[in-house]
């Protein structure tokens, strides 16, 4: 799967903002995680903008989750986190648009529409709750 890195430290913040009463800001998170500032920063203000979390300025600011973990999928984080479709390879979603124009002889790109829509069903079944309580 084409995950990078902010969909790893995505989870990594929400989840430890999952298990705080109190907003948290990028700088405790950044220290208590080992990740640059700068770069979660960019993740949570895209979790924010997409309503994943809330933010808060101030002293006693940072963030918060804006629903329940159990209602947030991890569909919806890593598509938020990466900036495009949670896809298993860079193969088109729709035979119509095969990069190479070689759809009627690919037989690689049904097994992985399959594959897709089983990745895309599992992680949007999966939420934030299921991997805090694992």
């Amino acid at each position: 799967m084409l995950l990078t890195k902010a969909s790893e430290y995505a989870l990594l913040s929400l989840i430890v903002i999952a298990k705080k009463d109190s907003p948290q800001d990028v700088e405790t998170l950044s220290t208590q995680l080992g990740i640059s500032k700068s770069f979660l920063a960019k993740i949570l203000q895209s979790l924010a903008k997409e309503g994943i979390v809330q933010s808060f300025k101030g002293a006693h600011g940072g963030f918060i989750l804006s629903k329940p973990p159990q209602e947030l999928s991890i569909k919806a984080i890593i598509e938020c986190a990466e900036k495009k479709p949670a896809s298993v390879f860079e193969c088109s979603q729709d035979s119509s648009s095969c990069p190479g124009n070689k759809s009627d002889l690919c037989r690689v790109w049904p097994f992985l529409k399959k594959l897709q829509s089983k990745i895309d069903e599992f992680l949007d079944n999966m939420s934030l709750q299921d991997i805090i309580s694992d």
